[in-house]
């Protein structure tokens, strides 16, 4: 054995201890500030330093979006299958398991009913954290009961996307959801009741291609990636280079494909009017 290997110093092997205390901070993810998470909570899950609009999974949209205390889950009751027996790098149900203990929802999707301005509406919110926000047969399934209940309940739709797009591991399956929900969200059109998509960071695919652009108002979060391929797919296709922030929110305002950007922190007054104005009723203060 050689000297200087002998004599080099051992660095202490750190004891792994379980320390029964939680997490207190957040690192942001564009600016890299230390974020104290209970300050990020009440400011909306933005950061307060440079405006960047982190991810919520579906229970803290509902929080952030709805009045108090007034949402009514209605989703939960139905789950997915492999019908197709569908194996990749590993079995399609291992992966159901793994993201449903990791969410505590049978699937991507959480829909209900609640209050924003004290006006009833009905909610369908995706869950990106279920693996990415993908859409297959219970997400359409859920997103055509929550329009049908709107249709007959006589309330407005608002429904949040984060997709990845159609779910692979449910092949044809999963594009019959574009369907499927788009003929549900004629029914509420044929009856005047007002549908209001809100697109957040990252709407793509399946869902950007079908339910979540074709509502009466389409609102997107600042820097918010919307389109149906990525940039990268859709450069290396036509072999040009994209223009700046191409497929960002801000950019779809400017073309038109949006009809506003707006803060987080502001969607749950300018919901309460825009609702105010559609159903000729009075908001409450939001």
């Amino acid at each position: 054995m050689a000297l200087d290997r002998f004599f080099r110093r051992r660095r202490p092997q750190q004891q792994q201890t379980q320390v029964d205390t939680p997490d207190l901070w957040t690192q942001c993810p564009a600016c890299k500030e230390g974020l104290y998470n209970r300050e990020l909570e009440a400011n909306a899950f933005v950061c307060p330093k440079c405006g960047h609009h982190l991810r919520l999974n579906a229970q803290q949209r509902m929080d952030v979006l709805v009045d108090p205390g007034t949402f009514q889950q209605r989703s939960g009751r139905i789950r997915p299958t492999d019908p197709l027996e569908f194996n990749d790098t590993e079995a399609y149900t291992e992966r159901l398991s793994r993201a449903q203990q990791k969410t505590g929802r049978p699937d991507a999707i959480l829909t209900g009913t609640a209050e924003i301005g004290g006006i009833p509406v009905t909610l369908a919110v995706m869950d990106f954290a279920f693996s990415g926000g993908s859409m297959g047969s219970v997400v359409g399934e859920e997103i055509s009961r929550a329009a049908e209940h709107a249709a007959q309940a006589g309330t407005p739709l608002i429904i949040v996307s984060a997709s990845g797009g159609a779910r692979m591991q449910e092949s044809a399956l999963s594009l019959m959801q574009m369907a499927k929900t788009t003929v549900a969200l004629e029914h509420l059109a044929q009856k005047g009741l007002p549908y209001i998509s809100i697109l957040t960071d990252p709407t793509t695919g399946g869902v950007t291609a079908s339910f979540a652009t074709i509502a009466d108002v389409i609102i997107a979060e600042p820097g918010a990636l919307i389109g149906f391929a990525g940039p990268r797919v859709i450069q290396q296709t036509i072999r040009q280079n994209l223009p700046e922030g191409f497929q960002r929110a801000e950019f779809l305002l400017e073309h038109g494909m949006v009809d506003d950007v707006l803060d987080r922190r502001e969607h749950r007054s300018y919901l309460a009017s825009l609702l105010g104005l559609l159903t000729r009723r009075e908001a409450a203060s939001a």
